[in-house]
């Protein structure tokens, strides 16, 4: 009788936990960006924390202060600016549009009289040309109008943006200076065996490091090549479309040929050969081959995903999460192909997760 009434009060404690856990998970929803990020921050510059840490032992809490300095002058105060004018030149442009000052229709119009082929082509295939063009600029401006209620939401919003921003350093800092010991917990408390989640932990900073660092580092590149291009060529707003080919640049393969690709046609089709076929050489070997060479030693090889995995659950982070999905999402997947390789090694081959571990930590040394 002590034994049944034992799994009964075992069992109500487990539901319990699980009741008070969802609710709590429910009420931290709304700051669910600040903490990712905070987890991010902490998981990106622990290595600096450490060896810092290692020279001031019984600093922590100064050492946490240093590393989320070093954070804000590296990373977010440079983010917030190319933001803003990001913003500012974008919704200068969406007015230019509204006015008429650039007419959108024209330059398709250009297109297609440059290349008659182009009609005869579509003719044949039954497509029309001319509805995709007011696709087009229905699209540009809708995404002009979605970026000016953005920004005047963002100006509406300021305590609410700023409050998210001030609740994630403030996370970060507690993260940095007591992440060790979290850590710890979180490995007695789940019930996953503590090789496990050792392994998924060492999976979940190794990827959040390779595909923020990496991804950041390629967006950096091809967004300031393409500006450069841009500026170099006389091509007006080149900044804004360097930011704009820095964003796309986040979806793998085709991010900035979105935008490069359609000046160079452009270029073509007015008459400025030279300046077309400089733009489209430099966008096929320089900006392309930063795609090509940094991403997957940056960002494949580290979370030992294949590249059109990378690519599918980028794009698949960024339809579900926005733009915190560009890490997440391939976070997501290094976490269900770790679990997969658990099950795999354990339940069908008998290895236990702790070789799986040294599997891992040698082949992280040898690279």
């Amino acid at each position: 009788m002590a034994g049944t009434s034992d799994k009964l009060e075992r069992r109500a404690f487990l539901f319990s936990l699980i009741g008070v856990s969802l609710v709590f998970a429910l009420m931290m929803q709304p700051f669910f960006a600040p903490i990712f990020w905070a987890c991010a921050i902490s998981v990106i510059f622990y290595p600096f924390q450490k060896r810092v840490l290692a020279r001031w032992p019984n600093r922590r809490n100064l050492v946490a202060l240093l590393t989320l300095t070093l954070c804000v002058v590296l990373v977010i105060i440079p983010v917030l600016f190319v933001a803003t004018s990001f913003v500012t030149e974008g919704v200068g442009l969406f007015q230019k549009v509204q006015s008429g000052e650039v007419n959108l229709a024209d330059y398709v119009d250009k297109i297609k009289q440059a290349f008659p082929g182009i009609q005869a082509l579509a003719e044949r295939f039954d497509i029309d040309l001319e509805r995709i063009k007011q696709q087009a600029v229905q699209a540009f401006t809708g995404a002009g109008q979605f970026l000016a209620k953005r920004a005047l939401a963002v100006g509406q919003n300021t305590f609410q943006f700023f409050l998210n921003l001030a609740l994630m350093l403030y996370l970060a800092f507690f993260l940095l200076r007591d992440g060790d010991a979290m850590a710890a917990m979180l490995i007695r408390a789940l019930p996953l065996g503590d090789e496990r989640e050792k392994l998924l932990f060492a999976k979940f900073a190794e990827v959040t490091r390779a595909t923020i660092k990496g991804n950041l580092v390629v967006a950096i590149t091809q967004g300031a090549l393409g500006g450069l291009i841009f500026w170099w060529l006389g091509i007006p707003g080149a900044f804004l479309w360097g930011v704009v080919m820095a964003v796309l640049s986040l979806i793998p393969a085709v991010g900035a040929g979105l935008i490069w690709l359609p000046v160079a046609v452009y270029l073509y089709a007015v008459g400025d050969v030279i300046s077309a076929t400089v733009l489209l050489l430099y966008g096929i070997f320089v900006i392309g081959l930063v795609d090509n060479i940094l991403r997957p030693i940056l960002v494949g090889r580290d979370t030992k995903l294949p590249d059109y995995v990378v690519l599918f659950s980028t794009l698949g982070g960024l339809a579900m999460f926005g733009i915190t999905g560009f890490a997440l999402g391939p976070l997501l997947a290094a976490l269900f192909v770790a679990f997969w390789g658990i099950f795999i090694r354990e339940f069908n081959e008998g290895e236990p997760a702790a070789a799986l571990l040294e599997q891992q930590s040698d082949r992280s040394g040898s690279e």
